[in-house]
């Protein structure tokens, strides 16, 4: 069973995952008004990965017992200076949701709630995954500079990412 605390923070947790997933189609917007629809393929995979990332916790909540109470979820920015901003924008949101996550670990310890440890280390990895795509993306847009040929290069790259279905381990 989950404590009362560990509860409240998990539920705030669903809700910083839901506005990342919003956060992320808000880009697939961004990307698709300047017709850049491998940015905005991956966008929408990042998308679908964070809304996937909530219900992960969801369901942890009602597996130990507890209570999902769903709340409003922010309006996100809706416009970025370019691509590698947009980009910027998504690796420090990345780094935001590693500490939370991080916060997150630190209270299950505390509240001696191992299977919600447990649980926890999938999205420690997976935040290390996160952080790096974000990144790198943004590195290679350094790169490419004010290289039109560059940007479609790295854009038809991008758009080849598809989702797919995390393996299910680390339930409780």
């Amino acid at each position: 069973m989950l404590s009362k605390k560990m509860e409240k923070a998990l539920n705030e947790q669903i809700n910083k995952e839901m506005y990342s997933s919003y956060l992320y189609l808000s880009m697939v917007a961004y990307f698709e008004s300047l017709n850049l629809p491998g940015f905005s393929q991956w966008m929408r995979v990042q998308t679908q990965e964070e809304l996937f990332h909530g219900m992960k916790i969801y369901d942890h909540i009602n597996q130990r017992g507890g209570r999902v109470v769903l709340k409003a979820i922010d309006a996100p920015v809706t416009e970025w200076a370019s691509p590698l901003a947009a980009f910027e924008a998504a690796y420090d949101h990345e780094k935001f949701i590693t500490n939370s996550i991080n916060k997150l670990v630190d209270l299950a310890r505390t509240e001696h709630d191992h299977a919600t440890d447990i649980f926890l280390q999938w999205y420690v990895t997976e935040q290390i995954e996160e952080e790096m795509n974000a990144d790198t993306i943004s590195r290679q847009l350094k790169l490419a500079g004010e290289s039109p040929n560059a940007l479609l290069m790295l854009d038809r790259e991008l758009g080849a990412r598809v989702f797919t279905m995390p393996a299910q381990t680390g339930q409780a």
